[in-house]
């Protein structure tokens, strides 16, 4: 496993920001680690890097303990945090140059990496540039690139695309994508499409603990036990005819001919609507069943 994270607890005085949480997650995975503000999931991202002792429990990233071999840690770690400091009044160049060296990666090769991710990162034209007279969504790729240049095996990015317009959400998206191709990767976000997007699997955090973990097809699949179909009609239907279908929960008029049939839990109410259409000599012109969003499943999990 890239990274274990074993009954992990982290108390801020009284205040008990992570409780007794347990994944793991596997080499080459990407997954987005989701939650309400005041979760735990910076917390959590910063013991797994090696910036915050837990209070208890086990952080093992690639076989090395984050409070045992804390160096060895951040050498295959790469970490973006969520306010991504940067020295403002340095060269995007000679900030990467930087930092490699803080990496201790010898400067014979050294160039040629820099070169290599200011490509990947797409920061060619802004290399000569101060970091501070970049726009944000640039100040975001620096971050990045700042995280990959020592070829890390685990990247944690924590709120990557935080502030930024759609274009540059975008754009990070698709740098995100393209660098997971050969790394272990976790990020935290507010955006439930960069989710469904980018993600192998979604881990949910509420109050400290893990509320689910779950491919995102598997979350909106089978959160609910039932599932909502829209039905379609070509002319007018009476709801009150529809109503007295067996095993209906809930009925919602979309307008004269289009219907959300929410059945009792269990129950597949597609064979009572073909029954119901050629009884009443009705076409049915449209019936499809509305899965869970993401959206809705993360108010589930996180609206208390």
């Amino acid at each position: 496993m890239s990274l274990q994270v074993l009954n992990l607890t982290k108390y801020y005085g009284q205040q008990k920001a992570v409780n007794g949480i347990t994944f793991d997650i596997g080499e080459g995975e990407i997954v987005g680690f989701l939650g309400p503000n005041g979760a735990g999931k910076s917390t959590t991202m910063k013991i797994a890097t090696g910036y915050l002792p837990p209070s208890s429990g086990t952080v093992i990233v690639n076989g090395f303990d984050v409070l045992d071999h804390s160096l060895q840690v951040r050498q295959i770690t790469g970490y973006l945090p969520e306010n991504n400091p940067l020295y403002l009044d340095m060269y995007v160049h000679e900030y990467l140059h930087f930092v490699g060296r803080v990496y201790d990666m010898p400067s014979k090769g050294l160039n040629y990496k820099i070169s290599e991710i200011i490509e990947l990162c797409g920061l060619g034209r802004e290399q000569n540039k101060l970091i501070e007279e970049l726009s944000k969504g640039y100040r975001q790729r620096v971050g990045i690139a700042q995280s990959l240049i020592h070829d890390p095996a685990v990247l944690i990015l924590d709120e990557p695309t935080s502030g930024l317009d759609p274009n540059q959400i975008l754009e990070i998206r698709k740098l995100i994508k393209e660098i997971s191709t050969n790394k272990t990767v976790i990020f935290s976000t507010h955006i439930l499409q960069e989710v469904q997007a980018l993600c192998d699997r979604v881990i949910v955090i509420n109050r400290g603990e893990i509320v689910a973990d779950d491919t995102v097809e598997n979350l909106t699949r089978t959160k609910s036990n039932s599932v909502a179909i829209i039905i379609e009609f070509t002319d007018y239907v009476d709801e009150e005819l529809l109503k007295l279908l067996p095993g209906i929960n809930k009925l919602t008029r979309i307008n004269a001919s289009q219907f959300i049939l929410e059945p009792v839990a269990g129950v597949d109410l597609r064979a009572e609507v073909f029954r119901f259409a050629t009884e009443y000599s009705l076409s049915l012109v449209g019936l499809r069943q509305q899965e869970n969003s993401l959206e809705d499943i993360f108010k589930q999990l996180t609206i208390n």
